[in-house]
């Protein structure tokens, strides 16, 4: 029988348990007292045949509600966009797939070019100097950035936005209580960060003010009207940022942005039900030196031959404990590989017509809802996402789209209390006309 795996028989264990001198298995665990051995059963099915488990878990896969199925209106940092095909046939190829960390470069230039490739392109979409070879997620890089900020400006407040991702708050809070640091909430007003409210915040032991662009409820911050409040008072600016709207919203560079860092998962990685994704990080050129995880740099060899190397690794792993800025000790090195095929796939132009369908498609999907009679909430400049009051419980709401084939939007009121009964909808490039109808249809009738 053929196996997709290497099945271990038993004459290999008997041959394993001859080579290092015991006789059972039982062996091995002689030295843990009898009297904290586990002696019951495992409350686990039984072991079955590869065939019949297969079978199970695509049953239980089935169950999914999965994006080819059904039609997605669920953004919130997470987005169903076009891949082109491309992807997939470059990540499978075993020089990338199986590559491991790319310390030797003699043996690894395809791996590292790669990767110079990525953070090339993500100084390009955000108007930065230099991007970092990729970090877990854009949460991680977003708490990243605040604790690089508290570094360079040994202060110890750091300022966010209401309007930045709950999660990546979440993930900005864990990282400071670790560093002693403060965290305090810019309230939102009108959908966007409160500039009075930001103006009353910023003082002499602020580190960093972060933002998101465009924010969590789906509208473009006023990045020039903030960037003049923040570095008045000497603190730095962050910006957290979706990589595909950039294609077309002026990139926080040009506002002056200390650091820009996001989630390249709106290119060529799927949903995968919340990752693995790919965060970015890229910053000025004075704040190289500190960028966290790998940078991979270019060269040339003793004969003039182009070359890439890792370079200005500021981590735990290659400097002394006391002076890392970070103990990131990798990178997503496979995914960020798959934003850099999908963003040559589409080019310049490509990423410019997806990100103003978005813009588009959005505009269509919020007067579809005005004239049905839905509020949308904040109306304003917005990128693929924005928010409507459906006055009832959003969760029963999309169970029962759901039956219709259709996964609603985000649930405000779960990280928003006052937004309880408001839907945050994304409406990406993949959503057709005829979708879009269909969604304000459903929610009108069950509005009725």
């Amino acid at each position: 029988m053929k196996h997709r795996y290497l099945p271990m028989t038993e004459q290999d264990k008997q041959a394993m348990l001859e080579t290092i001198g015991v006789s059972t298995v039982d062996e091995l665990f002689s030295d843990i007292p009898e009297k904290v051995r586990f002696k019951g059963e495992y409350n686990i099915k039984p072991a079955k045949s590869e065939t019949a488990l297969m079978k199970e878990l695509f049953q239980l896969a089935s169950r999914n509600a999965d994006l080819k199925s059904n039609v997605s209106f669920l953004g919130a940092g997470v987005y169903d966009h076009y891949m082109p095909v491309i992807v997939d046939h470059v990540i499978s190829r075993s020089e990338f797939y199986t590559a491991y960390t790319p310390y030797q470069p003699e043996i690894s230039q395809g791996e590292l070019q790669a990767i110079f490739e990525f953070q090339t392109m993500i100084c390009e979409l955000t108007g930065m100097d230099v991007a970092n070879s990729s970090m877990y997620d854009g949460g991680t890089a977003l708490a990243e950035a605040a604790m690089l900020s508290a570094g360079h400006t040994k202060r110890k407040t750091i300022l966010v936005s209401s309007a930045v991702h709950p999660e990546s708050r979440e993930v900005l809070e864990t990282y400071a209580k670790g560093q002693y640091l403060d965290v305090i909430e810019v309230p939102v007003k009108d959908g966007i960060t409160d500039i009075e409210a930001l103006k009353g915040l910023v003082n002499a032991d602020v580190a960093a003010v972060v933002v998101q662009y465009p924010n969590f409820l789906g509208r473009i911050e006023p990045l020039k009207e903030l960037e003049e409040i923040i570095h008045e008072n000497k603190a730095m600016f962050v910006v957290s940022s979706n990589p595909l709207s950039l294609g077309i919203l002026t990139p926080p560079g040009k506002f002056g942005a200390d650091i820009v860092v996001g989630d390249a998962q709106p290119f060529g990685i799927p949903t995968a039900f919340g990752g693995p994704h790919c965060g970015y990080f890229a910053v000025t050129t004075k704040l190289m030196r500190k960028v966290p995880g790998r940078l991979v740099g270019q060269t040339t060899d003793d004969q003039g031959r182009r070359g890439f190397v890792l370079t200005l690794q500021a981590r735990e792993q290659h400097i002394r404990r006391d002076k890392a800025t970070s103990n990131i000790c990798s990178n997503q090195a496979l995914n960020a590989l798959a934003a850099s095929v999908a963003m040559t796939a589409l080019g310049k132009k490509g990423v410019r017509e997806i990100a103003a369908a978005n813009l588009q498609k959005a505009n269509y999907a919020k007067i579809a809802f005005k004239v049905a009679g839905f509020e949308v909430v904040n109306d304003g400049h917005s990128f693929n996402e924005f928010v409507v009051n459906l006055n009832k419980p959003v969760k029963e709401v999309n169970q029962q789209l759901l039956q219709k084939g259709i996964i609603g939007g985000y649930d405000l009121g779960r990280d928003y209390p006052v937004l309880a009964g408001h839907m945050l909808i994304c409406v990406t490039e993949q959503r057709t006309k005829e979708e879009i109808d269909t969604l304000v249809k459903e929610l009108g009738d069950l509005h009725a």
